[in-house]
Protein backbone atom coordinates (compact mmCIF):
# COMPACT_ATOMS: atom_id res chain seq x y z
CA UNK A 1 0.00 0.00 0.00
CA UNK A 2 1.40 3.00 -0.93
CA UNK A 3 1.58 6.23 1.39
CA UNK A 4 -1.09 9.20 0.97
CA UNK A 5 0.44 12.21 -1.23
CA UNK A 6 1.94 15.02 0.33
CA UNK A 7 -0.07 18.52 0.00
CA UNK A 8 1.41 20.23 -2.87
CA UNK A 9 3.65 23.56 -2.25
CA UNK A 10 5.20 25.71 -4.43
CA UNK A 11 8.63 27.27 -3.21
CA UNK A 12 11.22 29.88 -5.01
CA UNK A 13 14.48 28.87 -5.64
CA UNK A 14 15.18 30.72 -2.30
CA UNK A 15 13.32 30.93 0.78
CA UNK A 16 13.70 31.83 4.89
CA UNK A 17 12.93 28.67 6.83
CA UNK A 18 13.08 28.20 10.75
CA UNK A 19 14.74 25.30 12.54
CA UNK A 20 12.99 25.45 15.80
CA UNK A 21 14.73 22.23 17.20
CA UNK A 22 17.92 23.71 16.80
CA UNK A 23 17.15 27.61 18.07
CA UNK A 24 17.65 28.94 14.81
CA UNK A 25 14.45 31.31 14.15
CA UNK A 26 15.62 32.60 10.66
CA UNK A 27 17.66 31.33 8.04
CA UNK A 28 18.33 31.76 4.44
CA UNK A 29 18.38 28.56 2.61
CA UNK A 30 18.27 27.47 -1.22
CA UNK A 31 16.00 25.20 -2.45
CA UNK A 32 18.00 22.78 -4.88
CA UNK A 33 16.33 20.19 -6.65
CA UNK A 34 19.67 18.86 -8.17
CA UNK A 35 21.64 18.23 -4.55
CA UNK A 36 20.15 15.00 -3.18
CA UNK A 37 20.70 15.76 0.60
CA UNK A 38 20.04 19.13 2.68
CA UNK A 39 23.59 20.65 4.45
CA UNK A 40 23.60 23.03 6.82
CA UNK A 41 26.71 25.34 7.87
CA UNK A 42 28.11 24.50 11.19
CA UNK A 43 31.14 25.48 13.01
CA UNK A 44 33.01 24.47 14.96
CA UNK A 45 31.55 20.87 14.49
CA UNK A 46 32.55 18.76 17.47
CA UNK A 47 31.40 15.06 18.06
CA UNK A 48 31.06 13.59 21.68
CA UNK A 49 29.92 10.74 23.96
CA UNK A 50 26.26 11.89 26.00
CA UNK A 51 25.19 8.79 27.91
CA UNK A 52 26.32 6.68 25.71
CA UNK A 53 24.99 7.50 22.23
CA UNK A 54 27.30 9.68 20.07
CA UNK A 55 26.11 13.18 19.38
CA UNK A 56 27.40 16.67 18.09
CA UNK A 57 28.03 20.17 19.62
CA UNK A 58 27.98 22.79 16.66
CA UNK A 59 27.64 26.72 16.02
CA UNK A 60 24.70 27.44 13.27
CA UNK A 61 25.53 31.03 12.14
CA UNK A 62 22.47 32.20 10.42
CA UNK A 63 23.89 35.39 8.97
CA UNK A 64 26.10 35.53 5.59
CA UNK A 65 29.75 37.22 6.53
CA UNK A 66 28.73 37.62 10.38
CA UNK A 67 28.67 35.84 13.96
CA UNK A 68 26.14 37.98 15.10
CA UNK A 69 23.18 35.41 16.91
CA UNK A 70 25.55 32.02 16.02
CA UNK A 71 23.35 29.65 18.00
CA UNK A 72 25.40 26.61 19.57
CA UNK A 73 23.33 23.11 19.29
CA UNK A 74 23.85 20.03 20.52
CA UNK A 75 22.00 16.99 19.39
CA UNK A 76 22.20 13.47 18.66
CA UNK A 77 24.32 12.37 15.57
CA UNK A 78 21.58 10.19 13.14
CA UNK A 79 24.32 9.00 10.89
CA UNK A 80 27.29 9.71 9.17
CA UNK A 81 27.64 9.66 5.15
CA UNK A 82 30.09 10.44 2.81
CA UNK A 83 28.52 13.33 0.30
CA UNK A 84 30.00 14.83 -3.12
CA UNK A 85 29.97 18.37 -4.16
CA UNK A 86 28.99 19.69 -7.41
CA UNK A 87 32.21 19.91 -7.59
CA UNK A 88 33.20 16.08 -7.44
CA UNK A 89 34.71 16.55 -4.09
CA UNK A 90 33.61 13.78 -1.83
CA UNK A 91 33.16 14.37 2.31
CA UNK A 92 32.24 12.47 4.79
CA UNK A 93 29.93 14.49 6.87
CA UNK A 94 27.99 13.79 9.98
CA UNK A 95 23.93 14.15 9.75
CA UNK A 96 21.81 15.08 12.07
CA UNK A 97 17.46 14.70 12.33
CA UNK A 98 15.62 18.54 12.80
CA UNK A 99 12.72 20.40 11.83
CA UNK A 100 12.72 23.15 9.05
CA UNK A 101 9.79 25.33 8.62
CA UNK A 102 9.16 26.26 4.90
CA UNK A 103 6.58 28.28 3.93
CA UNK A 104 4.89 27.76 7.33
CA UNK A 105 4.41 23.68 6.89
CA UNK A 106 7.02 21.64 8.98
CA UNK A 107 8.96 18.62 7.48
CA UNK A 108 11.80 16.51 9.54
CA UNK A 109 15.02 16.34 7.38
CA UNK A 110 18.19 14.65 7.09
CA UNK A 111 20.91 17.18 7.55
CA UNK A 112 24.51 16.90 6.47
CA UNK A 113 26.96 19.49 9.16
CA UNK A 114 29.38 21.23 6.95
CA UNK A 115 31.30 24.71 6.51
CA UNK A 116 29.64 26.37 4.08
CA UNK A 117 31.27 29.84 4.30
CA UNK A 118 32.54 29.85 0.46
CA UNK A 119 28.76 29.53 -0.50
CA UNK A 120 25.94 31.73 -0.70
CA UNK A 121 23.26 30.07 1.42
CA UNK A 122 23.79 29.02 4.84
CA UNK A 123 21.49 26.08 4.21
CA UNK A 124 20.98 24.20 1.18
CA UNK A 125 17.38 21.71 0.84
CA UNK A 126 17.92 19.30 -1.61
CA UNK A 127 15.37 16.73 -3.59
CA UNK A 128 14.99 14.38 -0.49
CA UNK A 129 13.53 16.84 1.69
CA UNK A 130 11.80 18.63 -1.15
CA UNK A 131 9.61 15.44 -1.96
CA UNK A 132 7.66 15.83 0.89
CA UNK A 133 5.54 18.13 -0.94
CA UNK A 134 7.08 21.37 -2.01
CA UNK A 135 7.68 22.23 -5.93
CA UNK A 136 10.35 24.74 -6.87
CA UNK A 137 9.65 27.52 -9.01
CA UNK A 138 13.04 28.51 -9.90
CA UNK A 139 11.77 31.60 -11.46
CA UNK A 140 10.70 32.76 -8.25
CA UNK A 141 12.01 33.88 -4.78
CA UNK A 142 10.72 34.14 -0.93
CA UNK A 143 7.20 33.33 -1.52
CA UNK A 144 7.00 33.03 1.98
CA UNK A 145 7.89 36.42 2.52
CA UNK A 146 11.02 37.02 4.36
CA UNK A 147 13.26 36.94 7.57
CA UNK A 148 11.36 40.46 9.57
CA UNK A 149 13.46 43.61 8.33
CA UNK A 150 14.60 44.42 12.22
CA UNK A 151 16.43 41.11 12.26
CA UNK A 152 17.64 41.50 8.53
CA UNK A 153 19.01 44.77 9.53
CA UNK A 154 19.90 43.91 13.40
CA UNK A 155 22.21 41.22 12.40
CA UNK A 156 24.15 42.69 9.21
CA UNK A 157 28.09 42.46 8.86
CA UNK A 158 29.21 45.82 10.25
Amino acid sequence: MSEPPHPTTIAGWREWVALPGLGVPWLKAKLDTGARSSSLHASPIEEFDHAGERWVRFGVQPWQGSDADTVLVECPVHDRRSVRSSSGHAEERIVVLTDVVLLGRTITVEVTLTNRDEMGFRMLIGREALRQGFVVDSRRSYLGGRAPRTARLRNRAP
